[in-house]
């Protein structure tokens, strides 16, 4: 059993992870924005409507890991200090978060796929 002075993760590791997914939230965030931006002129309303998605899927991807940071950081400390309280179950899935960062990038792809196919064949 550890004290209440010890350091419960000398990796850091919930930390790396959550700014790990924070980036890749971030930057797929970004493309979906683009995608709005630049594909909306060749594209139109379907564009619009892959951007949007991709923007409010990676927001929703941040807040949850977010969340998740906070638990599993919270029963690493509680496990530092010795208690033996049952843990609370996850508040979301990292498989939501995958899934919603996975949608966000396949609407990207196709905004950009469709930006490009029309800009060779106009």
């Amino acid at each position: 059993m550890s004290g209440a002075g010890e350091v419960f993760d000398p990796g850091a590791q919930p930390e790396r992870t959550l700014l790990a997914w924070r980036r890749t939230a971030l930057a797929l965030g970004v493309g979906s924005a683009a995608v709005v931006r630049f594909v909306t002129p060749e594209v139109g309303l379907l564009a619009v409507v892959a951007g949007v998605l991709g923007v409010v899927l990676c927001g929703a991807a941040y807040a949850a890991t977010a969340s998740r940071y906070r638990h599993v950081t919270a029963r690493l400390v509680d496990g530092a200090r010795g208690g033996d309280a049952a843990p609370a179950a996850p508040p979301a899935s990292p498989g939501a978060a995958c899934a919603a960062l996975s949608v966000s990038l396949l609407a990207v792809g196709v905004g950009a796929l469709a930006f490009v196919l029309l800009r060779a064949l106009g």
